[in-house]
């Protein structure tokens, strides 16, 4: 089966896999979905996926696996956004800044914030963003990458997360207003995918 729109949830949570899997299912495009309980057993299987969804019950306590570590391996393999509790954000701190893994806070109506921003990572993972030349890397140096990731991704996360915390209320919005986030929420994305291919590329070098 092709990745490109492949998302696999990782959730030990069957009625929150349940409340994922119908929030991905009345997305305006169409998706592969893959529902598996715990990490460990996509780390058996190393299949690759369009974008990783993984809540953190997918994180079984009795193993060895913790967050970070989970995370880490998941974004060798494709994009990740992680569903969490909010004071967990900050183990996450290089991940997320990296551009290597997105990050949504379990309070409020969280499920369609995670599932909104999956099909923006998705769209971009498949090729609908930006491409840029791995050559590019050669014209420039590791320092622009490090600076990329922690002077414009910081700002970004905080931008993107709150843009997607505003449309998971759509339903109270004028269709303007959610027209003009829709097409924040893109941007931000797009920009978050050009620096973690421009900084990659530089430190390639």
């Amino acid at each position: 089966m092709s990745t490109e729109h492949l998302i696999q949830i990782i959730c030990g949570n069957p009625e929150l896999t349940r409340e994922y899997v119908n929030e991905f299912q009345n997305a305006s495009e169409s998706f592969h979905l893959r529902p598996i309980a715990w990490f460990a057993e996509v780390r058996q299987r190393r299949e690759e996926a369009s974008v990783f969804l993984l809540d953190e019950s997918g994180i079984d306590d009795r193993s060895k696996e913790g967050l970070e570590n989970a995370v880490n391996w998941l974004a060798e393999v494709g994009p990740v956004i992680v569903v969490a509790g909010p004071e967990r954000q900050t183990e996450l701190t290089f991940l997320l800044t990296s551009g290597a893994a997105d990050f949504v806070a379990r309070t409020g109506n969280f499920v369609p914030v995670a599932v909104g921003l999956a099909e923006r990572r998705r769209r971009l993972a498949s090729g609908d963003g930006l491409g840029l030349s791995s050559s590019w890397g050669e014209e420039r140096s590791s320092d622009f990458g490090e600076i990329l990731r922690h002077e414009v991704n910081n700002p970004l996360t905080g931008i993107l997360g709150n843009a997607e915390m505003l449309l998971a209320r759509r339903d109270r919005l004028p269709a303007s207003a959610v027209e003009r986030l829709e097409t924040i929420a893109n941007l931000a994305v797009r920009l978050r995918e050009t620096v973690r291919r421009l900084s990659n590329a530089a430190e390639l070098r």
